[in-house]
């Protein structure tokens, strides 16, 4: 154990005085190791970051916390540097590479999830305030009581829209930023509401109201969907441990059984 902190305190003295760049190798690393970029790392990182996010820094980062674990690894087994322990090393370091990108698609899924359960309700809420104002008016007094996951997409929006943008584009790009269930049909029969007259809005009204409707059934219908799913997971498990629990009881008991 000795000499593996030694090493890393020469390597950190090494790094402190620019005797080695770290930084310039997992920069060229990145460049030569592109082609282990997943085709949809790029959008997974901007759904999470943001459209200005530096993909290639992100990429590095990745490549550096692999290179990481995988010179740990062999330092670890250093005194026994066989072949099987080369490749569980790479293994280690394979698999820090990708836990940003479990990550990110993890996050994305249950962003989505998040999205789309909680879209209809604010379409609830939204669909209320029309019946009194005018679409913008509507939208504007809608962001204090909407969930917290559309508030910067609705100001965005409203800012757009505000500037003079009479266009559909604020509601088309609103619903790719939420890109879940019938958020870009919404989107389309909101615009279309803000653009039709007094004497046809009630009409209009009634059939945004009935989207709705059928989007909120769609997400009770989920919600139970996935309170069942937890319930089957939750008796997997308890049924798991319990026959683990037998089993290991029973192993006991034969040891025990032989070794009297």
């Amino acid at each position: 154990m000795d000499y593996i902190i030694i090493v890393f305190i020469t390597f950190w003295i090494l790094q402190t005085r620019g005797k080695v760049n770290t930084g310039k190798f997992v920069k060229d690393a990145g460049k030569s190791l592109d082609f282990l970029r997943e085709e949809d790392y790029t959008f997974y990182a901007k759904a999470k970051y943001g459209e200005k996010v530096d993909i290639d820094k992100l990429f590095d980062m990745r490549i550096r916390n692999g290179f990481v674990g995988f010179i740990m690894m062999l330092f670890v087994f250093i005194t026994d540097l066989t072949f099987i322990n080369i490749v569980f090393a790479g293994i280690v370091a394979f698999l820090l590479f990708k836990l940003n990108y479990f990550s990110l698609k993890r996050y994305h899924k249950k962003h989505l999830h998040e999205i789309n359960m909680q879209l209809p309700y604010f379409l609830k809420g939204l669909e209320i305030l029309i019946q009194h104002y005018t679409v913008p008016v509507a939208l504007s007094r809608s962001i204090d009581t909407a969930p917290e996951i559309f508030r910067e997409g609705l100001s965005e929006m409203i800012a757009k829209i505000n500037s003079g943008d009479s266009s559909g584009d604020p509601y088309m790009e609103f619903a790719r930023a939420y890109p879940v269930r019938d958020s870009m049909r919404m989107m389309r029969l909101l615009y279309r509401l803000s653009l039709g007259d007094q004497e046809n809005k009630h009409n209009q009204v009634i059939m945004f109201a009935s989207s709705v409707s059928a989007l909120q059934n769609k997400s009770r219908e989920q919600k139970y969907k996935d309170r069942l799913n937890g319930m089957e997971k939750r008796t997997m498990i308890m049924l798991v441990c319990t026959g683990g629990g037998v089993l290991v009881i029973l192993l006991l008991s034969m040891l025990m059984f032989f070794q009297f």
